[in-house]
């Protein structure tokens, strides 16, 4: 039986770069949503599979004065410390209210596959990503090859590809941390084809916490 409401915890919709859905206070610089709705009427995460559709999708905390009542008779809202971590996850740009965003994902993303940008439909971003956020297994990459923006899983930690260096990541935001070196294992979280985009020009939103983490050498 669902206790969230008995004990004022925090609704489980707080994204961790996996993807998994966790508990937390805190809430993040934007929103999201996978499909539809993943909840239950006493608000808590349904049984299965956490996600009611293929549209994975990164929204603005506010757009057009909308008010939502969180987790009630609609979509779940999900929400992220930043978009780096939502792209980790395996989320895109919302193409309503950050058209402008999801037109320059699309256009990473057509670069990075080799197809013409008008060709690629948010359906078939959404296709591709889909079968590469519901992988078992993580892809291992080398640090020094990944572009900024990718998000990895250590045995330290879960980390960032900062412009100044590696950052480690939290669900308050991030921190100092040692940069691996070419013996480290590390798993890719971010999925292929987003670290694709990154590589080819996207730039994604960081939580203002990463331009104050230093990289320990």
């Amino acid at each position: 039986m669902c206790s969230v409401s008995i004990l004022k915890r925090p609704l489980q919709n707080r994204v961790h770069p996996s993807g998994d859905l966790a508990s937390v206070a805190a809430r993040g610089t934007f929103m999201g949503n996978r499909g539809g709705r993943i909840h239950t009427s006493e608000q808590c995460l349904k049984r299965g599979k956490p996600w009611a559709g293929k549209r994975w999708i990164i929204c603005m905390l506010r757009f057009k004065e909308r008010k939502r009542e969180v987790w009630g008779p609609g979509y779940s809202e999900l929400f992220f410390l930043d978009e780096v971590t939502a792209l980790a996850a395996g989320h895109r740009p919302c193409f309503e209210c950050r058209r402008r965003d999801a037109e320059a994902f699309r256009g990473a993303f057509a670069d990075a596959v080799g197809v013409a940008h008008a060709a690629l439909s948010a359906e078939a971003i959404d296709e591709r990503l889909h079968a590469e956020r519901t992988r078992q297994d993580r892809t291992q990459a080398l640090w020094a090859s990944l572009p900024v923006g990718t998000l990895v899983e250590t045995s330290q930690g879960v980390l960032a590809k900062a412009p100044h260096g590696a950052i480690g990541w939290s669900f308050g935001g991030y921190q100092s941390s040692y940069t691996p070196s070419g013996s480290d294992r590390i798993r890719l979280l971010t999925p292929p084809s987003t670290v694709a985009a990154l590589r080819a020009g996207y730039r994604p939103s960081w939580h203002p916490s990463a331009s104050e983490g230093t990289h320990h050498g």
